[in-house]
């Protein structure tokens, strides 16, 4: 399965902004996605996942400003992304993977990855 991220850009705190993570060659229902950042001299980060069962998981820091979903008829992913910080800076990647539910958010459950897209959130 091939990913490609999109929707990145700069924007100022307290903006929204939407990333898409489009799939070919697979059925997005058919596998967890997840959402990864990487920030400037930090390891990449769980974001938030969305299993194929329809389970959603987001990570603490993001909770309640960041929302994963899914459009199985366009076969994308999506990452809304409203209150932006500017520690939410970083090069967001989507990835993909068939593991169980419990190991979601860890970045080596993840098989197939997009090339990521940079969200500068300007203070």
């Amino acid at each position: 399965v091939q990913l490609q991220a999109s929707g990145g850009g700069l924007v100022q705190a307290g903006d929204s902004l939407t990333l898409s993570c489009a799939v070919s060659g697979g059925t997005v229902g058919r596998y967890t996605m997840g959402w990864f950042r990487q920030a400037p001299g930090k390891e990449r980060e769980f974001v938030a996942a969305h299993g194929w069962s329809g389970n959603k998981k987001v990570t603490e820091s993001v909770k309640g400003r960041f929302t994963i979903s899914r459009d199985i008829a366009k076969n994308t992913v999506y990452l809304q992304m409203n209150s932006l910080e500017s520690e939410d800076t970083a090069v967001y990647y989507c990835a993909a993977t068939t593991v169980i539910w419990g190991w979601v958010t860890r970045e080596n459950s993840y098989t197939n990855w997009g090339q990521g897209t940079l969200v500068t959130v300007s203070s």
